[in-house]
């Protein structure tokens, strides 16, 4: 596992350059300019860059330390094809207009064809699952960033866990008992660049 020791060595690297922020941003900037990407090109990762961000969701803040989750790193585009399918499978028979329209569309991809997808799954008697899991999640998506690595938080794939498929994939994916799937997180190198939406007003209120 590379993740800490990466970012020591990438920090000691630039450091001695004196040019700390052409490799290792501001954390702030980081938080900023992370934007969700949908267009990726189709070389995969270096392994030191997954092991990075993968390293960083473990790092993540939990409810009590518990850790409940655990990650399933996808890089066979066979798997990630069956999953796509049993997804849509799900979304096309919901009420739900929308998750339906995409279930139908023979062109949407849920993973946008990314070489990797990690699954982020939460244990299941754990009352803290999404929180846990939700913070692992971002902060892989803002390792990514930092590495100039898109990224993308996927939902959606969690259906395909409680769809007719739901065993065979969880055996085929190896997932441990009493774990299911809440998210998928997207990456790859970026195809596209990301465009910031404005920020809502007034969602802020100060007591002091």
């Amino acid at each position: 596992m590379l993740c800490i020791g990466f970012f020591n060595k990438l920090f000691v690297r630039v450091r001695t350059k004196n040019d700390r922020r052409q490799i290792m941003r501001n954390t702030l900037d980081v938080i900023k300019e992370r934007r969700s990407i949908r267009k990726f090109k189709p070389e995969q990762i270096k392994e030191e860059e997954l092991q990075a961000i993968v390293e960083s969701g473990l790092y993540a803040p939990s409810a009590i330390n518990k850790q409940s989750w655990n990650f399933t790193v996808i890089q066979n585009q066979e798997i990630l094809a069956e999953l796509n399918e049993a997804t849509k499978n799900v979304a096309r028979n919901l009420d739900n207009e929308a998750l339906k329209r995409i279930g139908e569309n023979e062109k949407y991809n849920c993973f946008y064809y990314a070489p990797t997808v990690i699954l982020v799954s939460g244990k299941d008697n754990e009352r803290s699952k999404v929180i846990d899991c939700s913070a692992a999640t971002q902060n892989m998506l803002l390792a990514a960033e930092a590495l100039n690595i898109g990224s993308c938080w996927v939902e959606l794939v969690s259906l395909a866990f409680v769809g007719p498929q739901a065993q065979e994939l969880r055996e085929k994916l190896n997932l441990p008992e009493g774990y299911t799937p809440l998210y998928s997180v997207l990456l790859g190198y970026k195809d596209m660049e990301g465009k910031a939406a404005p920020r809502k007003e007034n969602t802020v209120q100060y007591i002091r």
